[in-house]
């Protein structure tokens, strides 16, 4: 039997990060496991097709909808959701090996699977990541050269409805300077973050000057000041 180093001072957990779609999270979660190797990648199942230089087995495991299907019958995702008229799911053998492991467990997900997320798995750390605003959003969906005008159309609409559940979340960083939030997200990680930034009068005025203003989270955010 393999024996493992524990960290008591930082027991492994699970974190959520979600983000739009552009906002940078991707590149932000690779930088982190390059420079942090106890934190490790849960790779998601997905039916969507693979894009360039994606590979199965490193960024997704590609499954057919059927497969997929199967897989939510046997009770085998911790999450799923359909996003983009694709289905994605984060299987739970994939999280309890590496938490057994004594590794932190890194799961990049939309908000709707945080949501099942933080219901399944209630001491779970949650991150959103936001670009600085929606004008920058849209140049980075453009510059991927990856989607066609339809496409990046919508992810834009998606992306304005995704951005309103930035306060579900334990911590918010504002993705302006990848080597910034770097260590901020590392500070999440390694527990010397900021609590609840979701809730913290400071990082939600900021949010508010970067045009994420939500009257509605605004309200249930002062309600509970």
């Amino acid at each position: 039997m393999t024996k493992h180093t524990t960290h008591t001072n930082n027991p492994p957990r699970l974190y959520v990060i979600s983000a739009p779609s552009g906002a940078g999270k991707t590149t932000l979660v690779r930088a982190l496991l390059l420079r942090n190797p106890r934190v490790q990648f849960s790779i998601s199942y997905t039916t969507r097709k693979p894009r360039v230089r994606e590979n199965n087995g490193d960024d997704y495991f590609f499954i057919s909808k059927e497969e997929f299907e199967l897989m939510v019958k046997d009770d085998d995702f911790l999450e799923h959701a359909e996003v983009f008229d694709n289905y994605y799911g984060t299987a739970k053998s994939q999280v309890q090996n590496q938490l057994d492991a004594d590794r932190h467990v890194l799961l990049e997900i939309d908000w709707q699977g945080a949501q099942q997320i933080r219901h399944a798995w209630p001491t779970c750390v949650s991150v959103f990541i936001l670009p600085p605003s929606l004008q920058e959003l849209e140049r980075r969906l453009r510059t991927r050269a990856t989607d066609s005008e339809e496409v990046i159309q919508r992810r834009l609409k998606d992306s304005i409805s995704d951005i309103s559940h930035w306060s579900e979340f334990d911590h918010v960083i504002v993705n302006d300077n990848l080597d910034d939030a770097l260590q901020e997200l590392e500070a999440v990680i390694i527990g010397e973050g900021n609590d609840s930034l979701a809730k913290n009068y400071l990082r939600r005025e900021l949010i508010q000057d970067c045009g994420y203003a939500m009257p509605i989270e605004n309200k249930i955010l002062d309600s509970e000041e």
